[in-house]
């Protein structure tokens, strides 16, 4: 039976996966329990290891998913030194607006269009730079990590949610990076990560932010990095049924190997690539094929008869599209993001099959034909 889930979060469960592996959740025990702990730890320590993260950076679990993780890094981080948001689409326009209009830091931002990328080599790393890896809602992604300079004054912090687990990261450009559990590996949500280079971590001790900061974002304890967030001991209660699969989920990554995780969602972006070479009335929302991702992948349809729509009727036209997609059981999920253009997203990370891609393009050009001859 093909799998339908294209989802760009909560992503699609690994091949295989079913309620039995959560068998050995840790439910009606403590998170603080000695077996609670282990838990935690080992979803820390094997995240580290199958990422590759160096063993002097930190690694901890944090509540409200890669949201909340990236917020703490903001709230706790930023202040000492001017600040630049690169923008390029929805969630890095979020962090951009939160520096903005919450921290209220007067930052550069460098926006790009969706589709596009900010000028990378105009970056002042003097400054503290704020970024995402990957655009999950516009399908672009950075094109290498050289633009980072290993001697950068400021911090860099990067959003890595729909990067982690499924393309390369040199960790070393990486001061702050965080992502959850729900996207690259299908882990359920509301859990996030928070990796701290050595820099960071300095950072964070030698500087107290002028505003106040919410329990769930307090990662000092006497002035001193809390240590025990980073060793399985949480800031607020974790669910130990999302932390039993996702342990679950790190067994698959850990057997295939990073390489192999990249790979498979290498695999998927090449079946999407020969489909869409295949079909002139549809393309790539990225410009070029240097910033396309591989993982949150973004369409949009090209032909006269589409783009000669307004905005709202191609919106429309596109939704119906999904929706036929959805009532064959095919594809779920796959209408682009709420603020992005219209088009049409699917998630092609690790736990994607390349034949359940094929068979969900396959139905996606039927569906197009059959609604494109009602126009």
């Amino acid at each position: 039976m093909s799998n339908p889930n294209f989802s760009s979060g909560p992503c699609s469960k690994r091949p295989g996966w079913n309620l039995a592996s959560l068998n050995d959740a840790a439910v009606g025990r403590s998170h603080r329990s000695k077996l609670g702990k282990e838990k935690l730890a080992l979803a820390i320590n094997e995240s580290k290891r199958i990422l590759g993260i160096p063993e002097n950076y930190l690694v901890g679990i944090m509540p409200a998913s890669d949201t909340g993780a990236f917020e703490a890094a903001m709230w706790s981080l930023l202040g000492p030194r001017p600040v630049t948001v690169l923008a390029w689409e929805s969630f890095s326009e979020g962090w951009a607006t939160d520096v903005v209009k919450q921290l209220k830091l007067n930052p550069t931002v460098l926006k790009a269009d969706y589709g596009q990328i900010p000028d990378l080599s105009a970056v002042d790393w003097n400054q503290d730079v704020i970024f995402v890896a990957n655009g999950t809602t516009s399908g672009v992604k950075i094109p290498h990590w050289d633009w980072i300079p290993a001697d950068r004054k400021g911090l860099s912090l990067c959003d890595a949610t729909s990067a982690a687990f499924a393309m390369a990261m040199d960790w070393s450009k990486v001061d702050v990076g965080t992502f959850s559990w729900q996207k690259c590996l299908g882990g359920e949500a509301a859990h996030g990560m928070l990796v701290l280079s050595p820099r960071a971590v300095e950072r964070l001790e030698s500087y107290d932010p002028a505003w106040p900061l919410p329990k769930i974002f307090r990662l000092k304890k006497s002035g001193k990095v809390n240590r025990g967030i980073f060793e399985g001991d949480t800031i607020n209660t974790p669910s130990m049924l999302c932390v039993e699969d996702y342990l679950d989920a790190l067994k698959w990554a850990g057997a295939i190997g990073l390489d192999g995780l990249i790979k498979r969602s290498l695999a998927n972006m090449k079946v999407v690539e020969e489909w869409v070479a295949k079909n002139d009335w549809i393309d790539f929302l990225a410009a070029s094929p240097a910033i396309r991702s591989n993982t949150s992948v973004c369409l949009s349809v090209v032909s006269d008869k589409v783009t000669a729509l307004p905005k709202e009727e191609k919106a429309k036209f596109l939704k119906a599209v999904a929706s036929e997609l959805e009532k064959r059981k095919v594809a779920y999920d796959v209408g682009s993001y709420k603020d992005a253009p219209p088009g049409v997203r699917f998630w092609c990370g690790p736990t994607i099959e390349p034949s359940d891609l094929r068979i969900a393009l396959s139905e996606l050009e039927k569906a197009y034909l059959e609604k494109i001859a009602t126009l």
